[in-house]
């Protein structure tokens, strides 16, 4: 089951695409410097690829490939096996992640027209068979770099809050609340706030709502 249709707004039709391919162009363009050091910095400290590539679920859970800077090494244990995320992570990963730093690849996915600026983050297509059947309606609109649930928390609310302010955010899409929601991102990246899970480096996998009826059910 795919998430349904929504009925669009003046806004979402003809001016959130727009807008965000042309900020997206104007920010590349702005920290084209940026980029280069970070480019740079990923290889020195952690090698290539210098760009991470992982599929995700788009609008209506189609995959796409979102990129984003690499923040992890590829450290394996004496079995040949990954280490955990913390432990590749280290204190450069853990900067750029901090920081946001690297997002700034996802903007290519913005001018693709495959992310908004502002939505519900893009997770895993694997996690599609696990929502319930409203917190699928997140799949409504295009996934977004950053979102209502970013401001109110990121990692460190649980995978169920997050929903809900994916579907709070689905059905209350204005001009207003994307760049109210624009501005206080940016407020929490220089503050740092959520960027951990409770017993996490990153966020804990989505197992699924155990109290919802779930869509494959």
């Amino acid at each position: 089951m795919t998430a349904k249709k929504q009925n669009m707004s003046f806004y979402q039709k003809y001016i959130k695409v727009p807008q965000d391919i042309f900020i997206a162009i104007i920010a590349l363009i702005v920290l084209s410097p940026i980029l280069l050091v970070i480019s740079i910095l990923v290889r020195i400290n952690l090698g290539a690829p210098i760009i991470f590539k992982q599929e995700r679920a788009g609008k209506y859970g189609k995959p796409f490939f979102m990129y984003k800077f690499r923040s992890m090494s590829n450290a394996k244990d004496e079995k040949g096996n990954l280490l955990s995320d913390d432990e590749r992570l280290g204190s450069f990963g853990k900067l750029l992640r901090s920081t946001s730093l690297d997002e700034l690849p996802s903007l290519l996915n913005v001018i693709c027209g495959k992310v908004s600026l502002v939505g519900p983050r893009a997770l895993y297509v694997k996690y599609i068979s696990r929502y319930s059947l409203e917190q699928a309606r997140r799949l409504e609109v295009r996934p977004g770099i950053t979102g209502l649930a970013q401001v109110n928390g990121r990692n460190a609310i649980s995978w169920e809050k997050r929903f809900e302010y994916d579907v709070e955010y689905v059905d209350s899409i204005s001009f207003i609340g994307d760049w109210k929601i624009l501005f206080k991102t940016i407020g929490k990246v220089f503050k740092r706030e959520g960027i951990n899970s409770a017993t996490s480096a990153t966020m804990e996998e989505f197992m699924g709502s155990d109290t919802e009826i779930l869509i494959n059910e």
